[in-house]
């Protein structure tokens, strides 16, 4: 047997892996930019209602023809009964929940109570559904991505009066609901552009008629052009559409429990990217945020190996032993 078809599968693996991580990080920046581009609109008077129609009305019509073409009478092989499952997980559901968690708890709940639920349920999820059982790394990884999250959060984390803990919910609820998205794409096996096509044309379709039923476009008439456009191609399709099969086809290469770190980068990336668009610069607990957080995907992923700090803190205690000076 040639030393090639012995290398070949763990090398196709590894590249597939890489691939994954990369196809990850794609998704973490547009959501990341989609972050701070809500924050601005969550300024200019935007609701969650807005946010709704931007990311669904466009993401729709982006995948309708794709989704008229492959088949829309089966929602091109996904299925209506699954592909209302996807929609009720990772459409307005989601959307509205998380944005109504930002009228009764702070900013700083919300980046660190949504991710937080996203990493830890798509865990316990892919153990329990795939019998992916994380190993020491992911933990600690993971439990080092939650402690960044806190810090970026900073002491504001901890105000706030007894009607946060509905703000906390709606946060949670959330991120359940996209946990759940992860893990049942991969447990049904659905490829990542049909599973976008359904979950946007289903969530257009519920969306748009109840948004003109009872909303009206003033809101989104009175921001300007350029900052509309920018919010539609954000929003609807980078955001609905592209970053979604970006970390669909993620966690078809590593799995549900690998890809749920992506989630948790999100309000760490943010904080960087928030600084060439919302002109604000991190402080000190959201810079010390940001190497925790940095250090946990490091671990998660194996980049990071613990027992190399294991190693190297005995190489210290060795060596500091060494220069003691006994009398």
């Amino acid at each position: 047997m040639a030393v090639s078809e012995v290398l070949s599968p763990p090398r196709q693996a590894s590249d597939s892996r890489r691939m994954g991580y990369a196809l990850g990080l794609g998704a973490v920046a547009i959501w990341a930019c989609y972050l701070a581009l809500a924050k601005r609109g969550v300024s200019g008077g935007l609701t969650g209602m807005d946010f709704a129609l931007l990311r669904f009305g466009t993401a729709g019509l982006v995948m309708l023809p794709w989704l008229l073409k492959h088949g829309i009478g089966d929602l091109a092989g996904v299925g209506w009964g699954r592909g209302v499952v996807l929609a009720a997980f990772a459409g307005p559901l989601f959307i509205l929940s998380g944005v109504a968690g930002f009228a009764f708890a702070p900013l700083a709940h919300g980046a660190l109570v949504q991710p937080a639920t996203i990493v830890v349920a798509s865990s316990i999820l892919a153990a329990w559904v795939f019998r992916d059982r994380p190993d020491r790394a992911r933990v600690i990884g993971i439990a080092v991505i939650v402690a960044g999250l806190v810090t970026i959060a900073g002491p504001s984390l901890w105000s706030g009066s007894a009607h946060v803990l509905l703000g906390d919910g709606l946060f949670v609820l959330a991120g359940l609901l996209w946990a759940a998205f992860t893990v049942m794409t991969r447990h049904w096996a659905i490829p990542a552009l049909p599973a976008t096509a359904a979950v946007s044309v289903l969530s257009m379709i519920v969306i748009v008629p109840i948004y003109f039923a009872t909303q009206d476009l003033s809101r989104l008439a009175a921001l300007p052009l350029e900052v509309l456009v920018l919010q539609v191609l954000v929003q609807g399709v980078l955001s609905g559409v592209l970053a979604v099969i970006l970390f669909t086809r993620a966690v078809e290469r590593l799995g549900p429990g690998h890809a749920a770190i992506f989630p948790a980068m999100v309000p760490a990336v943010a904080v960087l990217v928030g600084i060439p668009i919302a002109g604000e610069w991190p402080n000190a607990w959201q810079m010390l945020g940001l190497t925790f957080v940095t250090a946990g995907v490091l671990v998660a992923v194996g980049l990071l190996r613990w027992n190399n700090f294991e190693r190297v803190w005995g190489e210290v205690k060795r060596r500091a032993s060494s220069l003691s000076v006994t009398p």
